[in-house]
């Protein structure tokens, strides 16, 4: 009898674990396929960047990893992030942007997971990032810190644009694959 109790206690505590997670989804083909296509889309919107007259560029990748983390939770946040970054990190010779960008979005999707805006989750897991890619930037690909600044600078601005219209448009594309 003891065991049966012990079972069924970490059975609901993997039940809560997954709820953190990944937000307790309910995988059918609609919710795979939206998936596969996060893990994917940030490698493809990697290519794209818009300058702009103040000198920085928007990078567009973030807004996929975003979508997974409010839509998914942190693990999908963390493999759009990873997963998504591949052919950038291949592309530069950087490594570590897989990382970086893996951290992102566990981070957005976990404080999602806690309530926060959209805006204030992805402003918070910025901040962690850049625990990272700042290190990993100037240490070990020796990049210039005039770089790296104008980078934070450019993440910065594409994060909170990116943040805004995924917030949005995470309820939506939620209810056409029918999630919570």
């Amino acid at each position: 009898m003891k065991h049966a109790i012990k079972h069924t206690h970490n059975s609901k505590n993997s039940n809560q674990l997954n709820d953190i997670l990944s937000f307790g989804i309910n995988w059918d083909f609609k919710t795979i396929t939206l998936f596969i296509v996060l893990l994917a889309l940030p490698n493809l919107l990697g290519l794209l960047n818009i300058s702009t007259p103040w000198g920085f560029q928007i990078h567009f990748f973030q807004f996929a990893v975003f979508l997974a983390a409010l839509i998914y939770g942190p693990l999908g946040g963390l493999f759009s992030g990873a997963i998504g970054s591949t052919y950038s990190a291949v592309l530069m010779h950087n490594p570590y942007l897989i990382v970086g960008n893996a951290l992102l979005g566990f981070f957005v999707g976990l404080f999602a997971r806690y309530g926060l805006h959209a805006v204030f989750a992805v402003l918070l897991a910025f901040i962690i990032q850049l625990a990272w890619l700042i290190p990993s930037d100037y240490y070990w690909m020796h990049l210039p810190a005039v770089f790296i600044t104008g980078l934070v600078i450019t993440l910065l601005i594409s994060n909170v644009i990116w943040a805004v219209i995924a917030s949005y448009l995470s309820g939506p594309i939620k209810k056409a694959v029918h999630l919570k």
